[in-house]
């Protein structure tokens, strides 16, 4: 698993507020996003997304994790710069 790729992946999650939604806007199938982010949640031992039929939210642990992430993807977009 490229970590950074599921760190983008869970941010765009979070912003859009959804699978679907963070899929069509990143190109990729559904399916591979929640397959990564099953995967993401395994490496980390956390869940980190609420989820319901209808909406996904952050746990605690995943806010936390996401704030992290905008940070660190942030410095890494600045280098590649």
């Amino acid at each position: 698993m490229d970590r950074f790729n599921a760190m983008r992946v869970f941010t765009r999650i979070v912003e859009l507020g959804g699978f679907a939604k963070a899929a069509e806007s990143l190109h990729i199938p559904r399916a591979s996003v929640t397959i990564l982010i099953k995967q993401l949640e395994a490496h980390l031992g956390v869940q980190l997304l609420q989820r319901t039929t209808r909406q996904v939210s952050t746990t605690p642990d995943g806010k936390a994790y996401y704030l992290r992430c905008v940070s660190l993807l942030a410095d890494l977009d600045d280098a590649e710069a």
